[in-house]
């Protein structure tokens, strides 16, 4: 039976994410990867604005406000993240199933580690620069449920999150 790694993401993964995660096991090593990415990536409106701000992104934080966001276009979105994510790992020759997760991302993750029994968790987003310091991101907030580590990698960067 192999050993599972459960990644939870909310960006395409790319060949630097794809190179820092399968670099988490060796060549020998029986390994499934398995891929969590969320339709509901609701957060704290006021966070998310405080975010953008913090990144000078203001047209960002303006669409906070403004935008509702559609269900079926959230799901389109997170079905195109686990295809894009799928043949990233594919193309890397590594061992991957994934799916769309509905709910909370973090409650998918939790639920999906303990369903296999998995050896570790892997959490790649883009940086949230109030979440992070606050310990309020999806890899702490896993981490306090799990008991276990979690990994936090930052998106298309060799950046490791403080979790």
């Amino acid at each position: 039976m192999s050993d599972a790694i459960i990644i939870l993401t909310e960006e395409p993964l790319t060949a630097v994410d794809v190179t820092n995660i399968t670099a988490l096991y060796g060549p020998e090593d029986d390994v499934e990867l398995v891929l969590l990415v969320p339709a509901d990536t609701r957060r704290n409106l006021f966070v998310d604005v405080i975010d953008q701000l913090t990144m000078l992104d203001l047209p960002a934080a303006l669409r906070e406000f403004r935008e509702k966001p559609d269900a079926q276009k959230v799901l389109a979105e997170a079905k195109d993240i686990l295809a894009a994510s799928m043949a990233a790992l594919e193309a890397a020759g590594a061992k991957a199933t994934g799916q769309v997760a509905e709910g909370d991302a973090v409650a998918s993750l939790v639920a999906k580690v303990t369903e296999l029994d998995a050896r570790q968790a892997v959490v790649v987003t883009t940086p949230h620069a109030v979440a992070d310091t606050f310990r309020r991101d999806w890899a702490h907030q896993a981490q306090r449920k799990l008991g276990l580590p979690v990994l936090h990698l930052y998106s298309d960067s060799g950046f490791i999150g403080d979790s």
